[in-house]
């Protein structure tokens, strides 16, 4: 008998922690009857009766809400346009790729112009005359 008690109170505690979890996770649209702290306190409080009336009473049913995740019925605070994650801007990442290639050919310019001078200072330093190609010295 200890082992029954202990399931069913093991069961409550999780169907306690589900209804909060939902209740904290919902959006204010999908929220019936009483403000989002008075679910929680009655959650908390009364944790069998409380959760069992969350889910039955306190929030929108699914079918009202839609189907899935994206579906049905929005309220007007759900139209609006999300913002946009940059990695999923494709004008900042237009503008992120324009960058890179500016900063790369900026850096290829300057290893460029260091590869000359440093070859130069070693023709110079060696006595070598310049090759055909070279740009002259200035």
């Amino acid at each position: 008998m200890a082992r029954l008690y202990v399931l069913l109170f093991l069961v409550q505690i999780a169907l306690a922690v589900c209804a909060l979890i939902s209740c904290l996770s919902a959006e204010e649209g999908q929220i019936r009857a009483l403000p989002r702290i008075a679910w929680v306190l009655i959650i908390l409080f009364f944790p069998l009766v409380g959760s069992i009336a969350w889910f039955v009473a306190g929030r929108e049913p699914r079918s009202a809400a839609g189907k899935g995740w994206s579906g049905g019925h929005r309220s007007a605070e759900r139209q609006r346009p999300r913002p946009v994650a940059p990695d999923d801007d494709p004008e900042f990442l237009r503008s992120v790729q324009d960058r890179a290639k500016q900063d790369d050919q900026e850096l290829f310019r300057r290893w460029e112009e260091d590869l000359r001078r440093r070859e130069d200072d070693l023709r110079r330093r060696d006595g070598d005359p310049p090759r055909e190609g070279d740009r002259p010295e200035v």
